[in-house]
């Protein structure tokens, strides 16, 4: 005869093998759903950034060369504020805050970048501009933002934007804001391994 403590205890067992199943099965459907969510999350703040406009990313244009012939507009003074926001253990700055420059005129400005860790980083800038319709007139020729940095322990750099504002700017456009966020760029491969 089967001890009714025994049935209870192997009732109790499969009840909690169930509830394990089942907490098992939230856990896994929470983590594809974090992971998709983190998988989704660039594009998403991608197109959130072009649809309101805020930190708009320009990648680079293949067609933008030194301008040739293009007169500089000596008439025009446009002021440039430079700004640098970043994300992480080092210190990354414009070397000037802002420039008086003319449209058509080729300007340079440096930016400095210095990781404060003792490990090597990979990093990408993000430009963005104010006002937006600033963007398409804003042209730059070399600019760090360009590809991606690697920055070894402790080290300093100095990194060129070299740009020029289209002469067909419209007129009421008087001051530029271009501001770069610089972050690294995680799950990079060491390439010295």
């Amino acid at each position: 005869m089967a001890d009714p403590a025994d049935s209870h205890a192997n009732q109790g067992e499969t009840e909690s093998r169930k509830l394990n199943k089942q907490m098992l099965g939230k856990l896994l459907v929470i983590a594809v759903l974090m992971f998709g969510f983190g998988y989704g999350l660039v594009p998403v703040y991608k197109k959130i950034c072009e649809v309101t406009g805020v930190n708009f990313l320009t990648p680079k244009d293949a067609t933008v060369e030194a301008p040739a012939n293009t007169q500089v507009d000596k008439s025009r003074t446009i002021t440039v504020e430079f700004d640098g926001n970043s994300q992480g253990p080092w210190r990354f700055r414009p070397t000037v805050s802002s420039l008086q420059v003319h449209p058509g005129e080729m300007t340079q400005v440096v930016y400095e970048v210095v990781n404060k860790q003792s490990r090597k980083m990979d990093a990408q800038a993000i430009p963005s501009y104010a006002p937006q319709q600033a963007a398409a007139f804003f042209k730059k020729v070399e600019c760090f933002c360009f590809t991606q940095q690697t920055l070894g322990p402790n080290q300093a750099k100095e990194m060129p934007v070299v740009f020029y504002i289209d002469p067909a700017i419209p007129k009421d456009v008087k001051l530029i804001t271009l501001s770069y966020t610089f972050f690294e760029i995680a799950g990079q491969p060491d390439k010295a391994g």
